[in-house]
């Protein structure tokens, strides 16, 4: 069979479209039978004005207009300097110890799928938001080109690096990247990307980020999509660090694709400008743009001088160095200078820059370093995690300049199609879709509760099974479990006068729990909350009994008074991981080798010198070992979780609908929970692995309030505790 040809060339012409007997015979049995026509009816066919077009596997040109709700996870804000200079900073900040910005636009980390976030962004109430900062006016992105690439990350442990697999959310994000191929990248791009263009402003642009794996993909995807008459340039980033080969020349440039959004945008001639060490040529005088500046340190030979040029689309720019001060140990991560160029050509302060893979949150540094408001979204928890310690120094280092800095709050979507994940066929109609969906519902419940070895019930509303003399709630494949899936659970677990319960799930919303379950308790329902293990769908490990589920991780605190001030002090952190096991590396490991596992909420090494004798080192020597973060809220309760839903409308039947008329509006609705705000963290960098374990003491107003404790771990799960304290104490 020849193998489908994903670029089709067809040209315009004026010629009246002919069909011979055989092509009207066979298009007349494709529609008798219902199968698609072959792809060359389509050019014959139909009028279609591009000349070239990229054609993909179940190429469509849907793109899902799902709105979600976006739910605030924690909003940092880092106390500004009490003094105030002028009337507009006073008016946008607070200047009590808190320090919380009040008013303006808030900058948004957001932990999730980027495709719904975008649609969220687009369809939902956050678009008057952005269009209130006067649109989007540039978006970088750097997609995960690399057919290789995946959600795995290297974690330092002393002098050792663990390399941590990928939950199953983030695997089954990498399996729609690339488990397909090429296909399936194309059409992962060509979504965002639609929805991207429809986002920006009209005089906006964006950078996409490639490399030769699928440069040639994304050119016509971007012409497609934005329009050919829409590209400014192609910019070769030429670096000098990588690999060589002897058998061709060594690759060390990444291709960047900037395009506009109509012919109207926004670019800084001022950005042009640049230095370059040039040697001494009298006929450079004469040569338009070039201003020469004596260079007397550089007199080298027959003489050397810095000139200041006109850029071009050719940048040499080193790449960043471990040893760098930007390094922070982030395998994709890309040089501030990169970003800081495309930044100042593209956009004006006050600007809101945008970039939807943001990774170790470079755009996102250099955007509130040059002045500019900023969103981020990236599927992978580690990333926003290392996104959120990168952007908690630059407000700590803006702040020691005494410059204006922004607060930004972390997000996440409330809810995800479960098709987008669970593996539905999208092209079915609405009906078969929802039997397929229920089908693979049902054998995910059926594996989850042999895996836990419970039984299945029936009748309940939220209970799959029971073990023991616990009932058993399976969490979906596709979405973390969040406070409303679980508070049903406890509701009906309170109706049918039952007091113990097992919560199932692959992935916890960030910010939930344990809080939760003291609630629970507080209603008489001992409620347990575990992880799925990634083995579950290893049917061998399922057979043999061999699959562990993870409770969540536990914080002790301890809280210190003085003189009616508070301070807390971190006591104690477990955590209940599992990846691999003992027994399946030493029956695996060669001679002379070794490897790094985790079991039972320890890090091990594993070692088998050349006589074959194993040996094991525990690397986590104590609790503190898991602590990568650590964050307080001296006063939780303070700000509520406000989020912005549709109202619902009643439509009156008159025949026709009046779409001019029949305009979303939106209320502010309390989800029930509050905000996380950061007063005071604590956490390992790169350069400092040293970890604070207690607070300044803190002002402890006279009442009753609730102060709430976060930790993140060093694979980037959180975990909150909140504590009741009351003022006047001594």
């Amino acid at each position: 069979m020849a193998k489908k040809k994903e670029v089709n060339v067809k040209y315009e012409t004026k010629t009246k479209i002919v069909l011979s007997d055989n092509e009207i015979r066979d298009i007349t049995n494709c529609l008798r039978k219902g199968i698609p026509l072959p792809e060359k009816y389509r050019f014959l066919l139909f009028d279609d004005k591009r000349e070239v077009e990229l054609v993909w596997n179940g190429k469509s040109e849907d793109v899902t207009n799902v709105v979600l709700p976006f739910q605030i996870i924690e909003q940092i804000d880092e106390p500004r300097i009490e003094k105030i200079s002028g009337e507009k900073q006073a008016t946008l900040f607070d200047v009590d110890t808190r320090g919380r910005q009040l008013q303006g636009w808030t900058n948004k980390l957001i932990w999730g799928d980027n495709k719904l976030i975008l649609s969220s962004l687009k369809n939902g109430p956050l678009r008057e938001e952005i269009e209130k900062q006067g649109g989007i006016k540039l978006i970088y992105i750097d997609p995960p080109f690399d057919v290789g690439a995946d959600f795995s990350m290297k974690i330092n442990i002393g002098d050792e690096e663990f390399t941590k697999q990928p939950n199953v959310l983030e695997e089954l994000a990498y399996r729609d990247t690339w488990g397909k191929g090429a296909d399936s990248f194309i059409a992962m791009m060509y979504e965002r990307l639609m929805l991207m263009r429809d986002l920006l402003a009209e005089d906006g642009s964006i950078y996409v980020h490639c490399d030769w794996r699928v440069k040639s993909y994304l050119r016509l995807l971007l012409d497609e999509i934005f329009g050919k008459e829409n590209f400014r340039n192609e910019i070769i980033w030429h670096y000098f660090m990588g690999g060589k080969s002897k058998r061709f020349f060594a690759q060390k440039h990444d291709t960047i694709f900037f395009y506009s959004k109509s012919d109207s945008w926004f670019f800084s001639e001022e950005s042009l400008e640049t230095e370059r060490i040039l040697p001494y040529v009298p006929s450079l005088k004469s040569e338009k743009g070039i201003e020469e500046i004596p260079c007397p340190n550089c007199n080298l030979g027959t003489g050397v001088w810095k000139s200041k040029v006109k850029m071009d689309d050719v940048w040499d720019m080193s790449g960043v160095f471990n040893m760098s001060k930007e390094w922070i140990d982030y395998p994709t991560q890309k040089p501030e200078a990169l970003i800081k160029r495309i930044i100042e050509a593209c956009s004006k302060k006050g600007d809101l820059i945008c970039d939807f893979f943001c990774g170790s949150g470079t755009t996102l540094s250099i955007a509130e370093k040059l002045g500019r408001k900023w969103i981020g979204a990236d599927l992978g928890k580690f990333a926003i995690h290392t996104t959120r310690k990168r952007m908690i120094n630059v407000q700590r280092q803006l702040k020691n300049e005494g410059k204006d800095f922004r607060a930004f709050e972390i997000l996440n979507l409330g809810k995800y199609e479960r098709q987008h994940y669970i593996g539905v066929n999208p092209n079915l109609r609405d009906e078969e879709k929802q039997k397929q969906l229920a089908k693979k519902e049902e054998e995910f419940v059926k594996l989850i509760l042999h895996a836990y070895r419970a039984e299945k019930v029936e009748g309940f509303k939220t209970f799959s099974g029971k073990k023991l003399n616990r009932m058993v709630v399976i969490g979906p494949v596709d979405l973390p479990v969040g406070r409303l899936f679980v508070e049903e659970a406890i509701q009906e677990a309170i109706e049918k006068k039952i007091t113990k319960l097992d919560v199932l799930a692959f992935e916890f919303e960030m910010g939930l729990f344990p809080h939760i379950q003291e609630e629970a308790k507080a209603r008489g329902v001992d409620l347990a909350l575990k992880y799925i293990p990634k083995d579950v769908f290893d049917k061998r490990a399922v057979e043999k009994n061999q699959i562990v589920f993870n409770d969540v991780s536990y914080i002790e605190v301890k809280p210190l008074y003085k003189d009616n001030s508070i301070a807390i002090e971190l006591t104690d952190f477990s955590v209940f991981y599992n990846q691999d096991s003992i027994k399946n590396v030493e029956e695996n490991l060669k001679d002379g080798g070794d490897k790094i596992l985790v079991e039972n909420g320890n890090i091990i090494k594993v070692s088998k010198d050349k006589e074959g004798i194993i040996r094991r080192e525990i690397l986590t020597k104590k609790w503190t070992d898991w602590i990568d973060y650590w964050a307080v809220d001296f006063d939780f309760e303070s700000k509520k979780e406000i989020i912005k839903m549709e109202k619902q409308k009643d439509i009156k039947q008159t025949g026709k609908l009046d779409l001019e008329e029949y305009k979303k509006e939106y209320e502010e609705v309390w989800t029930g929970d509050y905000i996380f705000e950061n007063e005071w963290q604590s956490f390992r960098t790169k350069k400092n692995r040293e970890l604070e374990l207690k607070t300044p003491f803190k002002k402890l107003d006279s009442g009753k309030r609730k102060i709430a404790i976060k930790v993140v771990d060093i694979f980037g799960n959180d975990t909150m505790k909140i504590i009741e304290v009351k003022g006047d104490n001594k």
